[in-house]
């Protein structure tokens, strides 16, 4: 394939077909996802680079696989053979901020984060807090429609995102979603293209909604004497009209494992930990900090204990977001190989998703660890395995997919924010019914015809 027609059309420099260049870029973090035979990499500077790049790859019926920051954990961001990777994370600008209509216009390859700090001195906030928030982009946490810590009380970010440019299969560029506050004109393809993971389109520009710069929380943290205790007060706070803006979850193992990389001074004796934030008004949140207190005592909690310092609730929320690197320390000591799923069930079923966890526990011998974003039911059970010992590593692999069914059993969904990717292709023609996977192919064979959009990847098994 002679590339030099493609890059003629290119901002300079923006295509390359280095192979170790090209190999350095054909992964996320996933494990056990294929990421071999990619022909090129383009590094999009504009719009124009990535219609360039679709009309070539159209007309040539070559894989076009989207990429962003590349910090998903499922392999959708990965090489195909044959593919273009074009990556979008050199278009990171923020291109309007709008006070008026409480709106941000940005590119993809603007890391959530640097978006957070950007809003800052105007007073407004972009809720969305996906826990790779420093480092993962707006196009990804789109593309997977991200959630985060405080989606329990915010939303997740599609409750965020009023329009969407959007470059199609054949290299047209279009725009889903009004930019006014409200809108029904024909049907919501913005809803439709936010976590298809680049199987559709490739989002160019995000117009996003904002809210008031969100007040200093109170926190509260309380310990309980095993998992089952502190995920029963979780489900039995949400059932009582609990309202909180942050609601997380750390079992044992977690704690321990985060003293060991940070001494964050947590208690490893306790079983489980409940960090809930407040954001209401003082007389609002005193009232669900009481609230809180009562039902975490009543479902056996050891200690609560609350603060409204700023400064303590900014490092119990960093602490929280120090997990996955915590989790990496430990599997680099110990074989080197980590699964972290991503099962969201419903609340009131987490405490039997617990009792199911530990009977895994058990028949495997593994190491399971478990943090959630209680709040919403979105669970991340990590399973920890010596990589270079093949029975344990497939074991570990059997466990993976056991969580998913195990999560499927108690009514919930197999990823609530990290994506289907390659790593979970397999169990999305689980999760659905045949009505839905007939209504999803026909999107994808009316939208992709030729399937050069991430192919082999979330909707490959339907």
């Amino acid at each position: 394939m002679d590339l030099q027609t493609l890059a003629a059309q290119l901002t300079d420099g923006a295509l390359t077909t280095d192979p170790d260049v090209v190999a350095a870029h054909s992964k996320d973090e996933a494990l056990f996802c294929p990421h071999d035979g990619a022909i090129a990499l383009v590094r999009a500077k504009s719009v124009e680079d990535v219609q360039a790049t679709v009309r070539f790859a159209h007309a040539h019926t070559i894989p076009v696989v989207p990429q962003g920051a590349r910090s998903g954990i499922s392999g959708g961001a990965n090489a195909t053979e044959g593919s273009i990777l074009l990556s979008v994370a050199a278009m990171q600008d923020v291109l309007e901020v709008n006070t008026s209509e409480r709106t941000v216009r940005v590119q993809p390859g603007l890391i959530n984060q640097d978006l957070k700090d950007h809003l800052r001195p105007f007073n407004l906030s972009y809720p969305p807090d996906p826990g790779s928030v420093g480092i993962s982009s707006i196009g990804g946490n789109i593309a997977t429609n991200a959630g985060g810590l405080c989606c329990v009380k915010y939303g997740v970010t599609r409750d965020f995102v009023r329009s969407i440019d959007v470059v199609l299969a054949d290299g047209t560029l279009t725009t889903f979603g009004p930019q006014t506050a409200k809108g029904v004109a024909g049907l919501d393809m913005r809803g439709l293209f936010i976590g298809s993971e680049g199987t559709l389109g490739i989002v160019v520009e995000a117009t996003l909604r904002l809210i008031p710069l969100m007040p200093d929380p109170v926190t509260a943290v309380a310990v309980f004497p095993d998992e089952r205790s502190g995920l029963q007060a979780v489900a039995d706070f949400m059932a009582a009209g609990g309202q909180p803006s942050l609601f997380e979850f750390l079992d044992r193992a977690s704690l321990t494992m985060l003293n060991s990389y940070g001494d964050f001074g947590l208690n490893e004796e306790a079983g489980s930990m409940l960090l809930v934030q407040f954001d209401q008004s003082p007389a609002e949140a005193a009232d669900m900090l009481g609230a809180f207190g009562a039902v975490a005592e009543a479902a056996g909690a050891l200690d609560v204990a609350v603060s409204d310092d700023p400064a303590d609730s900014a490092a119990l929320v960093a602490t929280r977001r120090s997990i996955q690197p915590a989790y990496e320390h430990f599997a680099h000591a110990h074989g080197g190989g980590q699964l972290l799923d991503d099962v969201c069930i419903p609340r009131a079923a987490m405490p039997a998703f617990c009792d199911r966890l530990g009977e895994l526990r058990e028949s495997t011998g593994l190491t399971i660890a478990l943090v959630a974003h209680a709040g919403d039911g979105n669970t991340h059970p990590s399973v920890f395995f010596d990589a270079a010992d093949a029975q344990q590593t497939a074991t570990a692999e059997a466990a993976f997919e056991q969580i998913m069914q195990i999560g499927l059993d108690l009514g919930g969904t197999i990823t609530g924010e990290h994506g289907v990717g390659y790593l979970k292709k397999g169990w999305l023609a689980k999760e659905l019914d045949e009505g839905s996977r007939w209504a999803q192919r026909a999107v994808k064979d009316a939208l992709d015809p030729k399937n050069i959009l991430n192919p082999g990847k979330m909707l490959a098994e339907i």
